[in-house]
């Protein structure tokens, strides 16, 4: 049997300030890191160029890593009803840019995503953080955005390989 080729994804924590980017390799079981880090946009300037600075960094990111596939952080309602709509345009652009490169996107619940790194549906940001760091040692990351963003391409590459086994059983 030839050996599975390895799949990279890019999880992305949508943000109007920062939007964490986390890429991994998955090949079969295993679980690889490859980068992380933060784009964020300049908060003095109107949103229309907020969103085109996430934008670009985002293309950047993608041109530069080239994943396969992305997932993409479902955007939980607050009380601020502004807040809110910011946040759903930046998660807009999130689910943009990798969609015009040509990758497909999975959206995930923030408790999908926890469930899948901790392995229940509640949990702490630092729970959250200290799993990645034992799924994938030599994980880096400069934010929360960002350690996120990896939690949400390991919940990613979780459901993938489960559908893919679903399927082959289903054969």
């Amino acid at each position: 049997m030839l050996a599975e080729a390895p799949i990279r994804v890019i999880g992305i924590d949508p943000g109007l300030r920062r939007t964490g980017w986390g890429v991994v390799e998955t090949s079969g079981n295993s679980l690889r890191f490859v980068a992380s880090g933060t784009v964020t946009s300049d908060a003095a300037n109107d949103l229309a160029t907020r969103l085109k600075e996430l934008h670009d960094g985002l293309t950047r990111i993608i041109r530069a890593y080239e994943p396969d596939e992305a997932a993409v952080e479902q955007t939980f309602v607050n009380k601020d009803a502004v807040a809110t709509l910011k946040l759903g345009q930046a998660r807009g652009i999130a689910m943009l840019v990798p969609s015009l490169a040509g990758l497909p996107v999975a959206e995930y619940a923030p408790n999908a995503v926890k469930k899948a790194v901790i392995g229940v549906g509640h949990g702490e940001k630092q729970q959250i953080h200290l799993m990645v760091k034992v799924l994938m040692p030599k994980a880096t990351f400069d934010t929360d955005d960002a350690a996120d963003a990896l939690a949400i391409a390991i919940c990613h590459t979780h459901h993938r390989q489960s559908a893919a086994a679903r399927l082959a059983f289903a054969g």
